[in-house]
């Protein structure tokens, strides 16, 4: 029978979208019950920007269906790793919180962080291009706080109603289960393009922040606008950030590809090995405070979710520093069991109305009920409290305490009345009161509805490596997509941010920047909403750049736990390896020995070295810089192997630094790095200093327009 060629064409897609269309024509949505819904963007408030209310049963259905579609694998942030530590307080903040971890500096509280992809399995790779989760549970002597956060400020959306909507789109799709930890595809796109809120998030996962280097070289946020509040009880706005001590660093795409297939656990390695080794990752503790007064006096919305402040408008306030230094005993037990809420907060500290936070306070909770299995789940080790705990709550699935006496209630005096309830005096946690007066309704306040000036902010910021890798992104996920009015409506939403980033865009998908779309721009709204009033208005700007959201302005300072890997083969010349170790080692890095076979290899002098990797097992994307020390029979060996010469280009297309001594320099000239012979950070019988300061650039970008045209 002959092979019949299936139609793939896009006019094909298009009649079978229409003929799907015509089949589920005049269809309304309803609840699981049959109730028709005519908002399902938006959660019920206490007015526009007023708090999530309770009785939200719209709400409550779609999250905790969303929550228990997978067990027990975390339906998203699902692949992660952990580790240990403390955190202490560099000065008290009392004037803004009474909360002891922020009072107290002779304090060294326990934490425990894990950090995560968010779209992919436990089964994907750690280079995913994704938002990392970076949360934090700090184990207080007034209890638990969870600070949930990512290594980006803001978020896709803007109210906790879409969250399902948006993991929908982004997981693999339902009908043939691809692709994996990936968003280039075509439901991820049609959802972005019709809902720009999430532009401003999206962008920055098409800059390097999606990329990271290592978990232990990329920034945290708590993404919200919570409260402190102080001793008198007076509230200030607060944004927290993790600034990491050794600076926010990424890979290039083409570099995450590779090592997705080198070492797809290169991330939960690099944090393992770093602590194992001694060389503790650490993070300062930065804080964006606003006076109560000045809540609307900025061009956004503090309670935004998609918003951040700008650090050239409000600077970072670094108040402490966080070090982990343990790995975790088992991975199960700690990383995989241990349950981050952002309900977990402490006197000092509270919630705003933020509409995405509201919701997430319903939504953790509910979904380690689902996964772990039981309300008892603080009662896992890696989830307990530092404090005992005393209340009348009993039973459950998996009761691991055994509570005692007769009462299980309150009031009573069979048990003395205990335990009691705390006084303010005693450090009872009591929630800001803020005043409340407003119509009970189903929809967002209108200054959420400017989606386009921060995502510009964002793109103006940025070197224009950064740029160029934005556009490369941008053109690669597009390119995924089959469907071309989505593609061309994404054109259209991206020329609001820049229009020569969408000319860019367009010219390397082969299309043309569409002058205007039938449809509104946002459609994140009611169906009975008026849908002029929340069409997001043309960008403004109320900052031409901020230098904080370019990784160019990032700490250049130390070159510790930088992977360099040094070439041989034996009768490499053992002087010049001792001179450039010793030089390396003092500044903190780690020498890797590549070999053309396991085992050791064997010097100029005769002594034997050990192999850390065999050239056939390793790449070149998995270390950060090169060096070849000179040996006549060990170049020989290098020049035999073609992957070494293959190593070399590669480092030198991704813009690393390369260093030579001797022979080495021979060898050298036989790649591609003989036409980049003014190049900065290539060194070539330099001191070893000046390799170790081309070391601490991270990269020399300046390469990049010639190196990418080097074939590898």
């Amino acid at each position: 029978m002959a092979k019949k060629t299936p139609d793939n064409s896009n006019s094909k897609k298009i009649e079978d979208l229409k003929r799907f269309e015509v089949e589920t024509k005049d269809t309304v949505m309803t609840t699981n019950q049959g109730l028709k819904v005519n908002d399902t963007n938006n959660s019920l408030k206490s007015g526009e920007r007023g708090s999530t209310l309770l009785e939200d049963f719209l709400l409550r259905e779609k999250i905790t269906h969303f929550d228990h579609e997978r067990i027990p694998e975390r339906i998203v942030h699902a692949r992660g790793s952990g580790a240990h530590g403390y955190f202490e307080l560099y000065e008290s903040i009392e004037q803004y919180s009474k909360a002891g971890i922020f009072t107290d500096t002779a304090r060294k509280t326990p934490v425990f962080v894990r950090f995560s992809t968010v779209a992919g399995s436990k089964g994907s790779t750690d280079l995913a291009r994704d938002v990392r989760g970076f949360a934090v549970k700090f184990y207080t002597d007034e209890g638990t706080w969870d600070l949930v956060g990512n290594n980006m400020p803001i978020f896709f959306i803007q109210d906790a109603m879409k969250f399902p909507d948006l993991v929908h789109a982004v997981k693999p799709e339902p009908n043939k289960e691809i692709p994996q930890a990936a968003s280039a595809h075509d439901t991820f796109y049609d959802f972005i393009s019709h809902t720009t809120e999430t532009l401003h998030n999206q962008i920055w996962v098409m800059s390097d922040r999606a990329i990271p280097r290592s978990l232990r070289m990329m920034e945290g946020f708590g993404i919200h606008t919570f409260r402190l509040i102080n001793e008198a009880g007076e509230s200030h706005f607060v944004k927290f950030h993790w600034k990491p001590k050794l600076g926010v660093h990424s890979v290039t795409w083409d570099e995450a590809v590779k090592i997705s297939g080198a070492d797809s656990d290169f991330h939960r390695r690099d944090l393992w090995d770093a602590i194992d080794s001694g060389h503790f990752p650490e993070w300062e503790l930065g804080v964006q405070i606003v006076a109560q007064e000045d809540e609307h006096k900025f061009d956004f919305d503090l309670l935004d979710p998609t918003k951040l402040i700008p650090e050239e408008m409000v600077p970072v306030q670094i108040i402490g520093k966080m070090t982990l230094n343990k790995n975790p005993e088992n991975f199960f037990a700690e990383t995989e069991q241990v349950a981050f809420l952002p309900g977990h907060i402490v006197p000092g500290i509270d919630f705003t109305n933020d509409p995405l936070l509201q919701g997430r306070l319903f939504s953790y909770r509910d979904t380690q009920l689902s996964r772990l299995g039981s309300p008892n789940f603080h009662q896992i080790p890696i989830n307990r409290p530092i404090m005992p705990t005393h209340n009348n709550q009993r039973d459950g699935q998996m009761q691991m305490d055994i509570p005692k006496g007769q009462t299980a209630y309150f009031p009573n005096s069979l048990s003395g009345g205990c335990p009691h309830m705390a006084k303010m005096a005693e450090g009872g946690f009591t929630s800001y009161e803020e005043r409340i007066d407003a119509r009970k309704i189903r929809t967002r306040s209108e200054s959420f509805s400017d989606h386009f000036s921060q995502p510009a902010l964002f793109y103006r910021s940025l070197a224009d490596y950064e740029k160029q890798h934005v556009t490369d992104a941008y053109i690669f996920e597009l390119g995924k997509c089959t469907y071309q009015h989505i593609q061309e409506r994404m054109l259209y939403v991206v020329a609001q941010i820049d229009e020569d980033l969408a000319q860019k865009v367009a010219k390397g998908l082969g299309l043309k920047v569409p002058k205007s779309i039938d449809e509104p721009l946002n459609q994140a709204i009611g169906a009975d909403a008026d849908v002029a009033k929340f069409q997001p208005p043309k960008k403004k700007v109320y900052l031409e750049k901020d230098p904080a959201l370019s990784q160019s302005n990032t700490k250049f300072d130390s070159i510790e736990t930088r992977q360099v890997a040094v070439l041989v083969g034996d009768g490499f010349k053992m002087s010049e390896l001792n001179t450039m170790k010793a030089a390396l080692e003092k500044e903190g890095a780690m020498i890797k020995v590549v070999a053309p076979h396991g085992g050791t290899v064997k010097s100029d002098s005769g002594e034997e070295q050990k192999v850390d990797a065999a050239i056939a097992t390793t790449e070149s994307v998995l270390y950060d810089a090169i060096y070849v020390p000179g040996g006549k029979n060990s170049i020989k060996a290098l020049k035999e192997n073609a992957k070494y010469t293959k190593f070399i280009n590669e480092a030198l297309k991704h813009c690393k630094a390369i260093a030579a001594d001797g022979e080495g320099v021979e060898f050298l000239e036989t790649t591609h790095v003989s036409e980049f012979k003014e190049d900065a950070a290539i060194c070539l019988n330099s001191e070893p200093q000046k390799f170790i300061n081309a070391m601490k650039q991270h990269r020399n970008w300046k390469r990049m327009p010639q190196a990418e045209k080097i074939p590898v």
